[in-house]
C-alpha cells in the first residue's frame, strides 16, 4: 500500500472506532430513555433493550453487547440488583447480532422474526422470572419451599406468575422488534454500511477473498480454537475459584452474624428471667407472681426478629431438662412449667457442662424433628452468683441456606455476564488481530506464482502488500517481513530468469555454431540444421493440436527437441570429407562409414552428459543424434529399433530430416517438388515413419511449405534421389 492509502486507511479505522463508541452510547441512551418513558407512563412494558438491539443489528456483536453491559452497569448505581439481570440484556444483544448476521431480521422472513421474538421472550420473561426467585424468592431446598411445593395454591400461583411474565414480555419483545425493524428499514443502506463495525486491522477484503479466508482449515486445531479454549478454561477456573472463595467467606460471615444474633437474644432472655425465682416458677408456673409478665417479655423478644424460632428456659438436671419457660410454636408443642423433657441428642455431649453451670459454645444441629438449628445456651444466675437455669435461643439455619443459594445465584449471574462480555471481546480481538491477518497472509502467499511474466510476479507482490495489515504487534512485523521477502524473491526470480534466458540463448547459439561447423564440412546440406529445427517445431505443435502423444509432448519436451534438433548430424564431424562430400553414389563400405555418424554423435553427446548427468536436454540430443535414422518397421540403423521403441524425438526428426533431404538441392541430385516430397512421406507412414508423426506433418503442410520456400525455391519436377534406394542407403 502507498503512504496515502495507509493514511486513508488509518483515518477510516479511527472513524470506525468513533462510530462504535457512538453506537454503544446511543444504545445505552435509547435503553434508558425508553425505559424511563414507559415507567413514567405506567405502561406494562419495559422497552429497555431497544437501544442495545439496535446497536447489535447496526454495528454487530461488540457494540450491542457493550451497550447492554453499559446499561446495566449504570442502572446498578441506583438499583444494585439490576446488575444481576445484565446477563439477560447481553444475551439478547448477542442473539440479535446473530440473527442479523444471518439476514433473518427482515419482514421478508416472518417465521425467523417470530422465532427471534420467542427466544427474546424466553430470555426476558423466562430467565427474567427465574432470577428473582433464585435471588430473592424461595429457595429450592428450604423448608418453606418444600411447603410451597406441597401447597397446590402457592404452586399454581408460581406457575401463573411465570406464564403471566412470559405473556407480558412477549408483548414487550414484539413491540421492541417492531421498533427495531422500522428503524432499520428507515436507515439508508450507505449509512448502515458505515455503521457496521468490522474492526478490521487491514485493508478490506472483497467477499470472495473474505469467504476464502474464513474457509481456511488447519491440520489439527486452529489458533482461534486454542486461544479461546485457554480463555474459556481460565474464565471457568477463575470463576469457580472466585465463587468458591466468596461462598466460603460469605458462609462464615453469615454464620457469625447468626451467632451474634442468637448470643444477643440468649443474653437478653437470661437477663429477663429472675434467677432468684426459678424454684418458684418451676413449682407454681403461671400462678407465680411475675411469671406471665416474664413470659410476655420473652414472647416480645422472640417476635423482635423473624429469624428467631425458639426461646426456652430449662434447669438442666441429670434426669433431663426441667421446663421453666417454653414458648408456644405452631409446629412444636410447648412444655409446661415443671415438666421434665428429654434433652435432644445434640445436647447430650454438653449435658455435664450445663449441669455444672458452665457456658458452652453455640451448637449447630440438624435434627429430623426440629430441622437445621443454631442454639445458644446462656446461664441464669441467682443473687449469689449460682447458675440456677439456662436460657436458650434457637434460629433456623435454613435462612442461611437460602442466603447461600441466593448468593450463589447472584454470583453465577454476575459471572455469566462478565464471561459473555469478556468472551465476545477476546474472540473479536483474536479474530481481527490474529486469525484474519494470518489467514489472509497464508492464503495470498499460497497463491504466489513464480511465472515468467514480470507483470504477474509484480501482481503477486502487490496482492500481499495490498493486505495492509496494521495490527501494530508481532503479526504486523511478520507481515512486513513477508512483504519484504516477497519483493526480494521476485527481484531474485527476475534476475535468475533473465540469466537463464541469457544462458539458454548462449547455449542455443553455441549449438547452432557447432552445427554450422559440422554443416560447413558437408557441401551438400546448406541450411539443413535450421530447416529441420523449424520442421520439428511445426510437427510437434501440430501433434499437440491433434492430441497425439499428449503425455510426452510437454512444454519442456517441445522446447528441448526444437533447440537440440540442429545437433542431429553432429556425428558427421568424425566422417571424412571424401565420403561426406562425394558427389556420386556411396559404395557399401562408404555407406557403412557414413552410417557411423549416428554412433559418433551419440558418443560425442555422452561425453557432455558425463559432465551434466541430470540434463534432460542433452538426453534428447543423444536420442535424436543416435536414432534419427531408425525406421518404424525396424529396418533402419544403427540399432534396428522398431515402432515406439524408437524415442519420440528421433521419430519426429526422421520425418523432418528426410523431407528436407528430398526438397533440398544437393550436388548429387536436384530437389524434389513439395508435392512429391509429401507423397513420399505419406507412402513411408507406418513403414519408414511413425504414422502419427507423418499425419501431423502432412496436416501442417502450409506451414512446412512456407519454411521450405523461405530457404529457397521449391522444384516443380520429380527427380529420383539416387542416394535413396530400397535398401535405405540414405545420407
Amino acid at each position: 500500500m502507498t503512504n496515502e492509502q495507509i493514511q486513508q486507511y488509518t483515518i477510516k479505522r479511527r472513524r470506525n472506532r468513533l462510530i462504535m463508541a457512538a453506537l454503544i452510547f446511543a444504545g445505552f441512551g435509547i435503553n434508558y430513555l425508553l425505559f424511563t418513558m414507559v415507567s413514567n407512563l405506567n405502561l406494562p412494558l419495559y422497552l429497555d433493550n431497544v437501544g442495545s438491539i439496535l446497536a447489535a443489528v447496526l454495528g454487530g456483536y461488540i457494540p450491542g453487547i457493550l451497550a447492554g453491559f453499559m446499561t446495566n452497569i449504570v442502572n446498578c448505581l441506583t438499583d444494585p440488583t439490576s446488575i444481576y439481570y445484565g446477563i439477560i440484556t447481553v444475551l439478547i444483544a448477542a442473539v440479535s447480532a446473530f440473527f442479523e448476521s444471518k439476514g433473518w431480521l427482515t419482514i421478508r422472513k416472518p417465521l425467523k422474526v417470530l422465532l427471534y421474538v420467542l427466544i427474546l421472550t424466553l430470555l426476558g420473561g423466562g430467565l427474567g422470572t427465574l432470577l428473582p426467585w433464585l435471588l430473592d424468592g424461595l429457595s429450592f431446598e428450604s423448608e418453606s419451599f418444600g411447603s410451597a411445593l406441597r401447597d397446590a395454591g402457592l404452586r399454581n400461583q408460581m406457575v401463573s406468575q411465570l406464564f403471566g411474565n412470559l405473556l407480558m414480555d412477549a408483548l414487550d419483545k414484539a413491540i421492541t422488534t417492531a421498533i427495531v425493524l422500522i428503524v432499520k428499514a428507515l436507515i439508508p443502506e450507505k449509512i448502515k454500511e458505515k455503521l457496521r463495525f468490522d474492526g478490521m486491522l487491514q485493508a478490506p477484503l472483497d467477499k470472495e477473498t473474505s469467504d476464502e479466508v474464513k474457509a481456511v482449515r488447519c491440520r489439527v486445531i486452529s489458533v482461534r480454537t486454542k486461544i479461546m479454549s485457554l480463555i474459556i478454561t481460565a474464565l471457568v477456573l477463575l470463576g469457580t475459584v472466585a465463587t468458591a472463595i466468596s461462598f466460603v467467606l460469605f458462609n462464615n460471615v453469615s454464620i457469625e452474624q447468626q451467632k451474634k444474633l442468637v448470643n444477643g437474644v440468649a443474653n437478653v432472655a437470661a437477663g429477663i428471667v429472675d434467677g432468684d425465682r426459678i424454684d418458684e416458677f418451676l413449682e407454681k408456673g403461671a400462678a407465680a407472681p411475675d411469671y406471665a409478665e416474664t413470659e410476655k417479655r420473652l414472647y416480645d423478644l422472640r417476635s423482635s426478629d423473624d429469624d428467631i424460632r425458639f426461646i426456652f428456659v430449662y434447669r438442666i438436671q441429670p434426669d433431663g431438662g426441667h421446663v421453666v419457660f417454653d414458648l408456644e410454636d405452631p409446629d412444636v408443642p410447648a412444655g409446661k412449667p415443671g415438666d421434665i423433657v428429654t434433652l435432644d441428642s445434640y445436647i447430650k455431649p454438653y449435658e455435664f457442662a450445663l449441669i455444672e453451670g458452665e457456658e458452652i459454645e453455640p451448637i449447630i444441629s440438624d435434627e429430623k424433628e426440629f430441622g437445621w438449628l443454631l442454639t445458644v445456651y446462656k446461664p441464669i444466675l441467682d443473687s449469689s452468683g449460682k447458675v440456677v437455669a439456662h436460657a436458650a435461643a434457637e434460629v433456623s439455619m435454613y435462612e442461611i441456606g437460602d442466603y447461600q443459594r441466593n448468593f450463589i445465584a447472584g454470583m453465577i449471574s454476575l459471572y455469566l455476564l462478565f464471561f459473555v462480555v469478556i468472551f465476545a471481546v477476546v474472540l473479536w480481538v483474536v479474530e481481527h488481530h490474529i486469525v484474519t491477518p494470518v489467514n489472509s497472509m497464508s492464503m495470498v502467499v499460497s497463491k504466489f506464482a513464480y511465472t515468467s511474466d514480470d507483470a504477474q510476479l509484480n501482481a503477486n507482490v502487490d496482492k500481499i502488500a495490498g493486505l495492509g495489515i496494521r495490527t501494530g504487534d508481532e503479526i504486523e512485523n511478520l507481515y512486513n517481513a513477508v512483504v519484504e521477502m516477497g519483493t526480494t524473491s521476485v527481484r531474485q526470480v527476475e534476475d535468475i530468469r533473465h540469466k537463464n534466458e541469457t544462458i539458454a540463448k548462449m547455449q542455443n547459439a553455441l549449438i547452432l555454431v557447432l552445427a554450422d561447423l559440422v554443416e560447413s564440412r558437408d557441401k551438400n546440406t546448406g541450411d539443413h540444421v535450421r530447416k529441420t529445427a523449424a520442421y520439428t517445431r511445426i510437427i510437434m505443435r501440430k501433434m499437440r493440436e491433434m492430441g497425439f502423444y499428449a503425455d510426452e509432448l510437454t512444454d519442456e519436451f517441445v522446447e528441448n527437441v526444437g533447440n537440440i534438433a540442429p545437433m542431429h548430424d553432429i556425428g558427421k564431424i568424425k566422417v571424412s570429407d571424401a565420403i561426406l562430400n562425394k558427389p556420386g553414389r556411396l559404395t557399401d563400405d562408404e555407406f557403412l562409414i557414413m552410417q557411423a555418424h549416428a554412433t559418433y554423435g551419440r558418443d560425442i553427446i555422452e561425453q557432455v552428459i558425463a559432465f551434466v548427468p541430470e540434463s534432460d536436454y542433452m538426453q534428447e540430443a543423444k536420442n535424436v543424434s543416435y536414432y534419427h535414422h531408425e525406421k518404424w518397421n525396424g529396418k533402419g540403423y544403427p540399432t534396428g529399433l522398431r515402432g515406439e521403441e524408437i524415442p519420440l524425438s528421433a521419430r519426429i526428426m526422421a520425418v523432418a530430416d528426410v523431407f528436407d533431404a528430398l526438397v533440398s538441392k544437393r550436388s548429387y541430385k536436384a530437389p524434389f517438388s513439395y508435392e512429391q516430397a509429401c507423397d513420399i512421406i505419406r507412402e513411408g507412414a507406418g513403414v519408414h515413419f511413425d504414422p502419427l508423426v507423418a499425419e501431423a506433418f502432412l496436416a501442417a503442410g502450409d506451414e512446412v511449405r512456407k519454411v521450405a520456400e523461405s530457404f529457397g525455391e521449391l522444384s516443380r519436377d520429380y527427380v529420383k534421389d539416387e542416394h535413396v534406394d530400397d535398401s535405405g542407403k540414405s545420407r
